[in-house]
């Protein structure tokens, strides 16, 4: 099958956001678990033209790689969708029945293994690794058109042995547990029909072992605008003088993951512990 044009955008990814593999946080995100048997999947976000695209990978193969050195990348258009181009509950039911049509078409042709998602405005790709090749593409095809005949399906077959493509081009670097926190928590906001857009109230959850720790950090954060939305003493806790804090402020993943940076550091400072973040999902009509 020929690659069109909108295949060939997905394909030639080139990403500024790089993550280290060390300091990554194991987060269970939510995806087809018929389909998907691996639990070390994480999602984070890339800005686009129009709109967030999502990656989700399995990162145990970045330790350790089956030896299957074919890249089958096969795809899909969803109709149902909300405005900021993610699957609504519709659109869900047909990708999680395209996905699992596409495993078992596979799974009876070769050994394989999925080790990722892209999901686009309305656009959504299983990326896989196969030993096998013979027969693939044109049974894909067939078994495809037979249950999705009112569907498009992209289908993507090349050698990869050294997996370029998984490391290149979905694998995360160079990013610490607070950002991926971040992106997970963006992810699901997306998933609901949240499109990150404007500004709103974002509330942050500390707690200090101490009264007098808990102030000096009151005092540092005032002049930030941040105001104090509560204060309370829970005495089952290890650090039982919480605090609940809030601004105004963008949920695009950049502005998010530097406010919360600059409230760790603030905590960190005395000796404090952040515990998150959280905001009201606001969907488009």
């Amino acid at each position: 099958m020929t690659i069109n044009n909108k295949l060939k955008f997905y394909l030639n990814i080139n990403y500024t956001i790089r993550y280290n593999v060390k300091l990554l946080l194991i987060i269970l995100i939510t995806v087809n678990i018929s389909a998907y048997s691996q639990t070390d999947w994480v999602n984070y976000l890339i800005k686009k033209e129009k709109g967030f695209m999502a990656i989700t990978i399995d990162l145990d193969f970045n330790d350790y790689k089956p030896n299957y050195k074919n890249l089958l990348i096969v795809g899909t258009d969803y109709k149902n969708h909300y405005k900021n181009g993610f699957p609504n509950e519709k659109g869900l039911a047909k990708l999680y029945a395209y996905s699992d049509t596409t495993a078992m078409i596979i799974d009876r042709y070769t050994k394989n293994q999925i080790v990722g998602i892209i999901t686009y405005h309305g656009t959504a790709f299983d990326v896989f690794y196969v030993k096998d090749t013979i027969q693939i593409r044109e049974n894909l095809k067939k078994g495809l058109e037979k249950n999705f005949s009112n569907s498009s399906s992209y289908i993507y077959l090349k050698k990869d042995k050294n997996w370029k493509y998984y490391f290149d081009n979905l694998f995360p670097e160079n990013a610490d547990n607070n950002l991926l926190a971040n992106h997970q928590y963006l992810f699901d906001l997306l998933v609901q029909g949240d499109n990150l857009t404007g500004l709103r109230k974002i509330n942050h959850w500390v707690s200090f072992k101490n009264t007098k720790k808990r102030l000096k950090f009151i005092n540092q954060i005032k002049p930030l605008d941040f105001v104090i939305d509560s204060i309370q003493f829970k005495k089952e806790r290890k650090a039982p003088y919480t605090l609940v804090v809030s601004r105004k402020d963008s949920v695009n993943p950049k502005t998010i993951n530097q406010v919360t940076q600059l409230l760790q550091l603030l905590i960190e400072k005395y000796n404090g512990i952040y515990e998150g973040w959280g905001t009201e999902r606001i969907i488009q009509d």
